[in-house]
């Protein structure tokens, strides 16, 4: 990653007693793709906005490129924002809006013209010119969008769920095609979504953030691994969450006892007796028919749902908590109602502090 190109310090917005985003301290590598993932109304439209400058920020600095920005406007910050409503003059066509921000800043015609060339190649559009927006798709329209906004050459590219309101396959497309074009270029991306998945697949960082303060920022791959707190295990991918208190500490191999039994689990800083929460990510459950070595839980298998690429299967445990199993494959040998034996390699799963409370990172 390179330098740092956008940073919030001590960042706070309210809307009347609404206390929106909550002393938001990050930082944005240069060339980096970060994600803000969270549920709707936890901060993160917000915080887009006040780096674009469409919000003001209550108290707090942002600055772009080592700068303040808070006087600036807008189109002062070297930053350009892509809507998940495409914003598209509907009386121009393609050409015109894309060429609209090079001819506000006076640029030559011969570039203007070259310049939008370049920029229907990148987002694959040569041809579509003439076209108004009314005669594209909801894909096309998305992609005439980012060709505007990166025509104005931006250092930070700000996409407010851009991709929100296109159907499953074109997003997943344009998801493959947003990240090549992001890494051909150079620039800095912040992103905004709700899709954890959208963000797993495309994201260098992500910030997740809930109720206006970021819980965990690190790589997809730490965070799906290792999350910081059961809001984040619970929220990204699919997690079985088991509550208990730590009966024995053996090196970093945790004994926990739940209300279904003892169960074993990877981490250090816990104490004897304390109560911990474990998440078990759903790839990782096994179920056999005999007790296998270690530890196990007896349940009772409820049902199976065929994905398309994976089989999951509902369990419930003697306690009555449903906990659920993905693999590529059907075990023939399972039945639903049988009772089977359900186990998991410890260093598999996560132990999380009970009262670790959620606060900013």
């Amino acid at each position: 990653m390179g330098n740092t190109i956008v940073a919030l310090k001590g960042v706070n917005k309210w809307y009347g007693s609404n206390h929106v985003v909550k002393d938001l301290n990050l930082e944005v590598a240069e060339g980096e793709f970060l994600t803000l993932l969270g549920p709707s109304g936890c901060g993160k439209t917000t915080t887009l906005r006040m780096i674009a400058g469409f919000e003001d920020v209550t108290s707090g600095r942002i600055e772009v490129q080592g700068e303040s920005v808070d006087e600036k406007e807008p189109y002062q910050r070297d930053v350009n924002t892509v809507f998940q409503s495409y914003s598209l003059f509907p009386h121009l066509n393609v050409f015109d809006n894309i060429a609209y921000g090079p001819r506000i800043k006076k640029i030559p015609k011969e570039q203007i013209e070259q310049d939008v060339e370049e920029m229907l190649r990148l987002v694959q559009m040569t041809g579509y010119e003439k076209r108004k927006p009314d005669a594209l798709s909801g894909g096309q329209k998305q992609r005439i969008a980012i060709a505007r906004a990166l025509i104005n050459n931006p250092r930070v590219l700000l996409l407010d769920e851009p991709l929100g309101a296109l159907d499953l396959k074109l997003r997943k497309q344009m998801q493959i095609e947003l990240k090549r074009l992001q890494k051909k270029l150079g620039i800095t991306f912040i992103y905004v979504t709700h899709d954890q998945e959208e963000a797993m697949s495309m994201s260098d960082r992500i910030a997740v953030m809930k109720d206006g303060i970021i819980l965990q920022i690190d790589k997809p791959t730490e965070i799906y691994d290792r999350p910081n707190c059961r809001f984040v295990a619970d929220f990204i991918g699919e997690s079985n969450i088991l509550s208990g208190a730590v009966t024995e500490i053996c090196g970093d191999i945790l004994t926990v006892m739940t209300p279904d039994g003892e169960v074993q689990t990877r981490g250090k800083g816990f104490a004897l007796g304390e109560e911990v929460d474990i998440s078990v990510r759903t790839e990782y459950l096994t179920c056999t028919t005999e007790p296998p070595d270690g530890f196990s839980l007896k349940v009772k298998i409820r049902d199976f749902t065929n994905m398309g690429t994976v089989i999951k299967t509902s369990v419930m445990t003697e306690s009555s908590k449903e906990l659920r199993i993905s693999a590529f494959e059907q075990d023939e040998s399972l039945q639903e109602g049988q009772e089977v034996y359900l186990s998991w390699k410890p260093e598999k799963s996560v132990p999380i502090h009970r009262d670790q409370k959620e606060a900013t990172v």
